[in-house]
């Protein structure tokens, strides 16, 4: 499955009107994403070729995270808190990938350093940052676009709205977020599936 797959917001254009200082913008960042320690929302996801599914997005850390598409799509996502899983059920396959080679690993994993590795994109709106991360060591991972607008209620300050997930193949997946709850209980049956390849024998 191409990086395109997993769940990959708005594009927002870069102008050249003054922006808020990028390293106090991802510092912002920074300070968001470790007071984070667990979120549900409602998303959406739409593919290069506009088609959106809708399902619920569930995640924990230190990397774990659940997208449960809607009733009838066979697929699921499930990271364990070592590795991420696409299920399609369809077809009774599975493939997996360490939580580090997914771009995905900057919400889940809360000892990596986005200052190594992510920058702040200019916008248009000044109640909206954006950030990128890549890692040009591993130009295999992909490249993700976080989007934020600034909410005095959320945690360091910043919503998270969404993001844009582009492959090495430039197939774009676009996520946008809604009923974003943070630091609630999650369960830890949410991050467990059934494997499809382990067919129950008859007796």
């Amino acid at each position: 499955m191409p990086l395109a797959a997993l769940p990959a917001l708005l594009a927002v254009p870069a102008i050249a009107a003054p922006a808020p200082a990028p390293s106090e913008s991802l510092a912002d960042v920074q300070h968001h994403l470790a007071a984070v320690k667990s979120m549900t929302a409602d998303f959406s996801q739409t593919d290069r070729d506009g088609k959106t599914l809708t399902g619920t997005l569930t995640l924990e850390k230190p990397g774990k995270v659940r997208f449960q598409y809607e009733k009838g799509v066979p697929l699921l996502i499930v990271g364990d808190g070592k590795a991420i899983y696409f299920i399609d059920y369809s077809v009774d396959q599975v493939s997996r990938w360490p939580i580090g080679n997914s771009p995905l690993a900057i919400l889940l994993n809360p000892d990596k350093d986005a200052s190594r590795y992510a920058k702040v994109v200019p916008t248009a709106d000044p109640r909206v940052v954006s950030v990128e991360a890549y890692d040009p060591k591993h130009p295999e991972y992909g490249r993700i676009t976080l989007i934020f607008t600034k909410d005095a209620s959320a945690p360091g300050g910043l919503m998270l709205q969404g993001w844009v997930a582009l492959d090495t193949q430039n197939n774009r997946t676009t996520i946008r977020l809604s009923n974003q709850r943070y630091n609630v209980h999650v369960s830890d049956r949410m991050f467990r599936w059934n494997d499809p390849r382990k067919k129950t024998r008859p007796n």
